[in-house]
């Protein structure tokens, strides 16, 4: 086995681990630092001495005997070593049989307490298996930021006294609309990197992708986790052609579709095709249907707009939102032309979430250039340039003004 296997066989099996430790002790900030501790010798030794019969058993054991060493600890100090005697490390596989915590998991790291950055870096690290280090390369922040949120997010989940155990039933929708949330968060993260010099940031998606196909697998009936999926699949398979030779970022009508990746647009339009017949209607599966007529179409002037228009439509009306607004003004410039985009740009232009946005921006030239007014396009094209954090973007949008 490969280092690169054994890297992915860990970032696997650490939520698995994570969760049966959470799950018996319900420290939740102690036992992903075990687990951390068990990964990292894993790591170290793995490769010299091979992979064992049973390697979650493995971890589990170790993650087990590290904490067990740390609460007695702690008990010691405390003047209570007789509790901590009991404590005895287990031997072989300790994960229940046929049972999955995952959805558990996802839930306790996106607890409200906590806030949206925070639970996108809990996230990846206590269910993605990603390491400090890596997220905040991820993210283009310092290390130590990265580590101070987990540490904070850890302790407010464990101040907030939740339990390793599904939320009253009261509180699971919104829950797992938070879940969706963050791994819609770190998937657009990794498909367009808000800064940097890099226009994407490949195991981000990679792991939004496979940490939603868990989540579908463990709710098939929720429409809303396979229009999730859906979505991501058909997105994602763009990928390939969204750069040229030189890491140039190339627009979607200029793209060349045959790089496109055709095993994934047919999985995710089988998802969205299969769950927009069973189930009721939502955010996720509009955004997915969006994303399927873009793949579905031959060629860009191929597309069918007025389905796109009708599909924005039922989205704006269901979940309005500054993104929604700006694929539909493109969608009107498409089907009734530029000046109509454009009036129904204006109305949103005080918009407090769309001021200023370079994407607005961008929108806003792209349409004019389409009304054939290629002076105030290149001056918003300009603006939206140095509005943007992205390297790749502000080469593009640049590239326009000339």
């Amino acid at each position: 086995m490969t280092a690169r296997d054994i890297e992915d066989l860990l970032r696997e099996l650490a939520p698995r681990v994570l969760a049966v430790l959470a799950r018996q002790h319900g420290d939740f900030g102690a036992c992903e630092d075990a687990v951390q501790e068990a990964l990292l010798a894993a790591a170290l030794q793995w490769p010299q001495e091979g992979v064992p019969a049973n390697p979650q058993g493995w971890l589990t054991t170790v993650a087990y005997r590290r904490r067990t060493e740390v609460q007695r600890s702690e008990l010691a100090r405390r003047r209570r070593e007789h509790t901590a005697a009991l404590l005895e490390p287990p031997t072989g596989d300790t994960t229940p049989p046929d049972r999955d915590d995952t959805l558990t998991l996802l839930m306790l790291c996106c607890h409200p307490s906590l806030t949206r950055s925070s639970q996108v870096a809990l996230t990846l690290r206590a269910v993605g298996g990603l390491t400090t280090g890596e997220i905040a390369r991820a993210f283009l922040v310092p290390e130590s930021t990265i580590g101070q949120r987990i540490t904070r997010a850890k302790a407010r989940i464990k101040a907030s006294g939740a339990e390793f155990q599904p939320p009253p039933q009261d509180q699971i929708p919104a829950r797992m609309a938070a879940v969706m949330e963050v791994l819609y968060l770190i998937f657009n993260e990794g498909y367009t990197a808000s800064s940097g010099s890099d226009l994407h940031r490949v195991e981000l998606t990679a792991e939004a992708i496979r940490l939603t196909r868990q989540l579908h697998q463990r709710l098939p009936e929720d429409g809303e986790a396979a229009g999730l999926l859906a979505l991501m699949l058909l997105t994602d398979a763009r990928r390939p052609g969204r750069t040229g030779p030189d890491g140039a970022l190339v627009p979607l009508a200029e793209q060349d579709r045959s790089r496109w990746d055709a095993k994934a647009i047919a999985e995710g339009l089988s998802l969205v095709t299969s769950t927009l017949a069973r189930h009721t209607i939502g955010p996720y599966q509009l955004q997915a249907a969006i994303a399927a007529v873009h793949d579905e179409a031959p060629s860009a002037a191929e597309t069918d707009w007025p389905q796109i228009l009708g599909l924005y439509d039922l989205l704006d009306a269901m979940a309005p939102g500054p993104m929604v607004t700006l694929g539909r003004a493109v969608a009107l410039a498409m089907v009734h032309g530029p000046q109509e985009g454009l009036r129904h740009l204006a109305e949103v232009d005080h918009d407090p979430a769309l001021a200023d946005h370079h994407r607005l921006l961008a929108v806003r030239a792209h349409l004019l250039e389409l009304a054939g007014d290629h002076q105030a396009a290149r001056e918003q094209y300009a603006l939206a340039a140095r509005r943007t954090l992205s390297t790749p973007e502000q080469r593009y949008l640049n590239s326009r003004t000339s």
